[in-house]
Order: structure tokens, then C-alpha cells, then sequence
């Protein structure tokens, strides 16, 4: 079986945790959680822009995400860090909970924000200057479930735990299913199932994968390719009898379908995933890249949607990677010259990557100002905003 899993860490996520997923994604302005994505100094030399109705007082809400934080204070909400007063001697000073009070304030000349811990803008000066020798140590409980996320995790939960893309040639000579133990062309959980393929193991627990549409696409030379596989979880189960190359499998868990004939069995993985996604600037991924499939819709995204876009692993991407959406321009007539020109693109929203894959990645819809369609081009975002 390990056959399945060369060329391609896809396998790594399937199977998440409810009790890591609690904190899959999560704003980091300072030191704290490891993750396998460091944010990068910002090279900006201008502050960031805020915005002109930006408060100077916010109380957080249950339900807020820190993008949408971040988008109440600032044109381009990538650059938050770059104005967040964290305590630098505090423990994960990023973690911001419901009922926080932020203030913002002015520190040599530029605009910092920072939580009020009731001594206003001078305490978060002096604590985000380290300047708090004269200040008494305090605790603070709280769930960690409470943490302000930077995005609802429910809307990428299903394709964090059960979904993901392959390399076609990784499914060879993998187990299937045959069929089942009551001759119904469906099944699900309690009933038994009929594997059959080398490999699986009494005792064992496996997973059933669905087999989705490939990725084609064309290259330079005009040839088409598959850059991936989309395998959906159906259940899981676990090995209970083998004969021969048969194996039957009782369906312990069913999700959101039934098992069907020809559906694929694989070990069952789980991993901890990192728990801490930095949001951070795709700067130096090439440009041109396109959303390419939007996930559980006929083509149309919009703010909470999850879609594929055509750059992964092997283009340098990364979990946290933030891209500006653009709307390709209209091609119009020239009414001079008669000639058809192709009018410059403008930007419609941004998509933050959290699951990667070698050609290709699922990519969260954070904003949008119009609706999203296949071939909507992303690019690194504009910093300078």
C-alpha cells in the first residue's frame, strides 16, 4: 500500500481530528503555536492604509473571524500583524476572544492596535514596548475553542478531514469495492461490504474513497494531462474477515453518502495536522494562476466557498498563502479602431490556501465583492495597499 501514498502528501490530512480542527486556523501576529508556515517580515516601507471609517474602539463579537477584524481597520487586511501591539512577554499574545476590547492607538507616529486591559493606549504602548516591569503579572482562563479564528471553521471542515487530490497512477492495483453482503448496489453504516485486492488486513481499520473528476488540463504544446484525482471519504470500516483476495469490511461510519461498487479502500490515516495557519503574502508564487473548480457548485463562488486553484507544492504554495481574486477584463471593440482589445482585470475578493496538494490547492474564499467563476485568475495580493 505503500504505493499509494508516492509523490504525494495527500494522505497526510485525511482523518483530522475534531479536537485539532477546534484550532485549524488561526491568526498569528507574534511567537506561539508551531505551524509548518512562518510569516515573513514585512519589506513594506509605507504603514499600512486604514480605513477612512476605521473604529477606534471595537469590541469583539462571538462569530467575528479576525479577517473580517481586520478588514474594519484596514484596506488590505493581509497586513494586520504589521499594526498589532501584541504583549510580547504573554504567551500566544495573538489570541484574541469575544468581549475583547480594541483599541487603536498611535505609536512613533504610526497607527498600532492592541487589547485594553483597562489602562487604555498607554498600557498597550508599554506593553508592547516590553515596558512592564512595574506591572503585576495576571492569568487569564479561557476555552481555547473561544479563540477568534480567522475564518468559520465549518465552512472547510469537509475538505480539511475528507477530501483530496492524488496523482492517477497512485490508485493502481488499490483495493475496491465488490460488493455487498445483503446484494444492495448501496451501503451504509452497520451493514457489511465485499473488498477485493491484496493487502487489507483483518483487524485493520480502512478507509472508502469515492473517485471524483480529474483535473485535465492542456499544456504549451497543445497536449492534455491529469494533474490530480479528487477522492471524497464515504466511510470508514474495518477488516473483520479475508478469503482469497476477498476482504469483507464492516462499514463502521458513513459520511454525507453510501458506499457504492468500484469505490476505492485505504488505509485509514490520522495525523495531527498543525494547528496554526499563518495568513501570509504569496509574493513570490508565479502569477497567472486560476481558480479552477469551485467545490459543491456548478461554478460560482462567493464569500465561504472553497474552490481548487491551479498552484500547489510543487509551485512553491503553501498552507496560509493569501491571493488576491481578479475578474478577467471584458474584451471590447475599439470603436475607433475597430480592433479587439482585452481590458486589464480587477480584483474582486481574496482566497487563503489551507490544504496543499503537488499540482493543485483548496483555497478558502475570505471576501468577494462579485461572484467567483472558474477561471478567475489569483495573484499574489498588492501589499503596498
Amino acid at each position: 500500500m505503500k504505493k499509494v501514498l508516492k509523490g504525494t502528501s495527500s494522505f497526510r490530512a485525511l482523518g483530522l481530528k475534531q479536537q485539532a480542527l477546534a484550532l485549524a486556523v488561526c491568526f498569528s501576529f507574534g511567537v506561539g503555536a508551531v505551524s509548518t508556515v512562518q510569516a515573513a517580515p514585512a519589506r513594506n516601507i509605507n504603514p499600512p492604509t486604514l480605513q477612512a471609517n476605521a473604529p477606534n474602539v471595537y469590541v469583539v463579537k462571538k462569530g467575528d473571524t479576525l479577517w473580517d477584524i481586520s478588514k474594519k481597520f484596514l484596506q488590505n487586511p493581509l497586513r494586520w500583524r504589521e499594526i498589532w501591539a501584541s504583549n510580547k512577554h504573554v504567551k500566544n499574545p495573538h489570541w484574541i476572544f469575544p468581549g475583547d476590547r480594541l483599541l487603536m492607538c498611535t505609536y512613533d507616529g504610526r497607527p498600532i492596535i492592541g487589547k485594553d486591559e483597562g489602562d487604555g493606549c498607554e498600557g498597550i504602548i508599554r506593553r508592547y514596548t516590553g515596558n512592564t516591569t512595574s506591572l503585576q503579572p495576571q492569568i487569564r482562563v479561557e476555552s481555547l475553542n473561544n479563540t477568534i479564528p480567522v475564518i468559520p471553521l465549518e465552512y472547510i471542515q469537509h475538505w480539511l478531514e475528507r477530501t483530496s487530490i492524488i496523482a492517477p497512477e497512485s490508485l493502481q492495483q488499490t483495493p475496491y469495492i465488490l460488493g455487498t453482503a445483503d446484494q444492495r448496489v448501496l451501503a451504509a453504516k452497520g451493514q457489511n461490504v465485499y473488498a477485493r485486492g491484496q493487502g487489507l488486513q483483518v483487524g485493520q481499520r480502512y478507509a472508502v474513497y469515492r473517485e471524483g473528476e480529474p483535473y485535465i488540463f492542456t499544456d504549451a504544446n497543445g497536449k492534455k494531462y491529469n494533474a490530480g484525482l479528487e477522492l471524497t471519504q464515504v466511510a470508514s470500516g474495518i477488516a473483520v474477515r479475508g478469503e482469497n483476495d476477498i476482504t469483507t469490511l464492516e462499514l463502521t461510519d458513513t459520511y454525507n453518502a453510501e458506499v457504492r461498487r468500484g469505490d476505492r479502500v485505504l488505509p485509514e490515516y490520522d495525523p495531527m495536522l498543525p494547528t496554526l495557519f499563518y495568513p501570509t503574502n504569496a509574493e513570490h508564487i508565479a502569477a497567472d494562476g486560476q481558480v479552477v473548480r469551485v467545490m459543491g457548485s456548478i461554478g460560482t463562488a462567493a464569500k465561504h466557498s472553497v474552490v481548487t486553484i491551479d498552484r500547489g507544492q510543487a509551485h512553491g504554495v503553501q498552507s496560509g498563502h493569501v491571493f488576491a481574486v481578479t475578474q478577467k477584463g471584458e474584451v471590447v471593440t475599439d470603436p475607433k479602431t475597430r480592433e479587439r482589445v482585452q481590458l486589464p482585470g480587477e480584483r474582486i475578493g481574496y482566497a487563503m490556501v489551507f490544504k496543499t496538494f503537488d499540482q493543485l490547492s483548496y483555497a478558502y474564499i475570505l471576501d468577494s465583492e462579485l461572484p467567483i467563476k472558474v477561471g478567475a485568475g489569483i495573484q499574489p495580493p498588492i501589499m503596498e495597499d
